[in-house]
């Protein structure tokens, strides 16, 4: 079962246009991604538009093709057939300020780069790292490793990350290592509601 939870902010990036970030109103669920209904969405405006929007549910997040039209948003044209990362494990979504190193894998060596932004979702398994170097719009490309400093609720986390997607401005990655009591800070803080 697949379930996009009341509350949660999904992404719709239309050409031309600053990505739109979108409230879901209400929970909605479906045996498969293909299956699910329309998301009734907090829209900014009545104008319809169509783009790439990242779906963030229980199973994974992946990206799909949609039409936003009178605070409806409607999976279009292909059905996804991929989730970047599976969600087995309990996570919170916010914004938490962070700031890092990216390694690069590059010949004839790695490359480290300061990275700062914000990670977006947070779980106990891994997190989507929104930022980008001082110099640049995007992350460089080719980042295999991110260790970061997170500012969270119970204070200053560091963590490193082995990347398992990256788009532009956006890491998504698991824990390679982090101070075990973060780790149990951590599980705590994703299993409050």
């Amino acid at each position: 079962m697949v379930t996009v939870p009341a509350g949660s902010t999904l992404l719709l990036r239309c050409p031309g246009e600053q990505p739109l970030a979108l409230i879901t109103m209400a929970e909605v669920s479906a045996p498969f991604l293909a299956e699910l209904p329309p998301i009734p969405v907090l829209s900014p405006d009545g104008t319809r538009r169509f783009g790439i929007l990242e779906l963030v549910s229980s199973a994974g997040v992946t990206w799909a093709e949609a039409e936003l039209r009178d605070g409806t948003l409607t999976l279009t044209g292909d059905p996804p057939t991929d989730v970047v990362q599976r969600r087995g494990a309990a996570r919170r979504p916010g914004t938490y300020a962070a700031t890092g190193t990216v390694q690069l894998d590059t010949e004839p060596g790695h490359r480290l780069v300061a990275v700062s932004g914000q990670v977006e979702d947070v779980s106990t398994s891994g997190l989507l790292l929104r930022a980008a170097p001082a110099d640049s719009l995007h992350l460089p490309p080719g980042i295999v490793r991110t260790l970061l400093h997170i500012s969270m609720p119970w204070g200053d986390m560091a963590a490193t990350i082995t990347t398992v997607d990256q788009r532009a401005d956006q890491l998504r990655g698991t824990y390679e290592s982090m101070d075990p009591a973060d780790e149990a800070a951590l599980r705590a803080f994703c299993a409050e509601r």
